[in-house]
């Protein structure tokens, strides 16, 4: 199929360069007609963001700041997705990288303002919110998206479980098809050992404590009796900074943590990676599965690691934690200090087992290159 003639609409909630920054830059790639990406605050980003582009040329953009209303941010969002693309032509499809975005969409297709409506669910969450009411009603929406909109694309084969399971959708009853997290493997730097530092971990991601970068730390004081410079390089921000930080001080390791923050500049991020050795996805178990993102998710950070030839230390939370182990990519343990110290001694210590690593993440990494993975759902698809 021939993108060329396509007018396409991206929209999404979003921090940080993520799956529909990806789609975006694809279709850049690909020269389509007409392609307009607009993009909703989340969280600390706080930005209303709208670009237009015609053949791979952007036309038009703005960008506008906006104070942050707490639940009444939703209902916000959904008069903005509503009045902006009314003021717009129509477009082919609307790839909505959210339900609240997607329920939007499927309004305005009734009206004449898209052929397709694309739900792209980045993640899956049982109880998304603690208040029940919010989270029937999320629910509910999510469920009229799935069964309304012309396909779903899911991040990982566990989400469309996760539905029949909480929303008691069938998972062939829907179109659902699996569109994975990919990466841009031509940014990444293919060097699998050079200019790194062994001695340097590194997590990147929002902070929260299912993110489960304590058991790091806690980890710290161990891996020290073995490794004495070892350095452990914190990339992101979130409502769990101050409680890491704390912790850091109580256990006097402040001169081998390092907190850097969000960090908007994709290239330095990029280059904190490529000077790693080895990368921490330790995230928190949860025996219910009921409020974790990341069980349902495929996780954008162990993508950012694969890409850049890092070895993965990872809990069994993820659907992909056991494949990546297999590949010898990644070594799963369990949400114990004593676990995760183990097994970054055991790589940092074996120059010939980390080289062996880095390779394979690099070449699993081949298999998600986001052209790949686009070209396969709408050229293929």
């Amino acid at each position: 199929m021939n993108l060329k003639n396509d007018k396409i609409a991206i929209s999404a909630h979003y921090m940080l360069y993520g799956a529909a920054h990806a789609l975006r830059d694809y279709l850049i790639n690909e020269k389509i007609n007409k392609l307009l990406f607009f993009g909703l605050p989340f969280y600390a980003q706080r930005n209303v963001v709208y670009e237009k582009y015609e053949k791979g040329k952007k036309t038009k953009e703005s960008n506008k700041k906006r104070i942050k209303l707490g639940v009444f941010d939703y209902v916000i969002d959904f008069f903005t997705v509503m009045r902006t693309f009314i003021a717009e032509e129509n477009f082919n499809k609307l790839i909505a990288a959210d339900p609240l975005i997607c329920v939007s969409g499927i309004f305005l297709k009734k009206i004449g303002k898209f052929d397709q409506v694309v739900l792209y669910s980045i993640d899956f969450v049982p109880r998304r919110f603690q208040n029940r009411l919010l989270n029937f009603a999320y629910h509910k929406i999510e469920k009229f998206c799935v069964e309304n909109a012309d396909e779903v694309w899911n991040v990982s084969p566990r989400i469309s479980l996760g539905r029949k399971k909480f929303l008691g959708i069938s998972s062939n009853k829907y179109k659902q098809k699996v569109v994975p997290i990919g990466i841009w493997n031509k940014k990444t730097k293919l060097s699998i050992f050079k200019g790194i530092n062994i001695n340097q971990i590194v997590f990147v991601g929002h902070l929260l404590e299912k993110q489960g970068v304590q058991v790091v730390i806690e980890a710290l004081p161990l891996i020290i009796k073995k490794i004495p410079d070892i350095k452990f390089v914190v990339i992101g921000g979130g409502e769990y900074k101050k409680n890491l930080e704390n912790l850091t001080d109580l256990l006097n390791l402040n001169n081998c943590v390092e907190f850097m923050g969000w960090e908007k500049d994709r290239e330095r991020v990029n280059e904190a990676l490529s000077r790693s050795s080895v990368a921490m996805a330790t995230y928190k178990p949860e025996r219910e599965k009921l409020n974790n993102f990341t069980y349902y998710a495929d996780p954008t950070k162990i993508k950012d690691y694969l890409g850049e030839g890092l070895p993965i230390i990872l809990t069994d939370v993820s659907f992909n934690a056991r494949e990546l182990e297999k590949r010898r990519c990644a070594i799963v343990v369990r949400y114990e200090k004593e676990d995760v110290a183990r097994a970054i001694i055991k790589l940092m210590k074996n120059e010939k087992l980390i080289k062996e690593y880095r390779k394979n993440s690099f070449r699993y990494a081949k298999e998600f290159d986001w052209k790949k993975i686009f070209d396969k759902v709408l050229k293929h698809g």
